[in-house]
């Protein structure tokens, strides 16, 4: 596993320090896998194509992935 230094402003630290429990960097491993995921089905072919069918016809693409 790569090491990576992340700045948060100093107010958020202190309240992150009120829950030192909590693992800040599995929070921000998790928040970062999830924002990755995020932008690559923005790239899926389906989803490219029921976007653009929404903004041609108006269908809502979000019904066309409800199973």
């Amino acid at each position: 596993m790569v090491n990576m230094t992340l700045a948060v402003p100093k107010e958020l630290h202190s309240k992150m320090k009120k829950y030192s429990e909590i693992k800040w960097s599995e929070v921000a491993r998790k928040a970062i896998e999830e924002k990755i995921m995020l932008l690559e089905s923005e790239k899926d072919p389906w989803r490219v194509y029921a976007m653009k069918r929404w903004a041609e016809e108006g269908v809502d693409a979000h019904e066309l992935f409800d199973f």
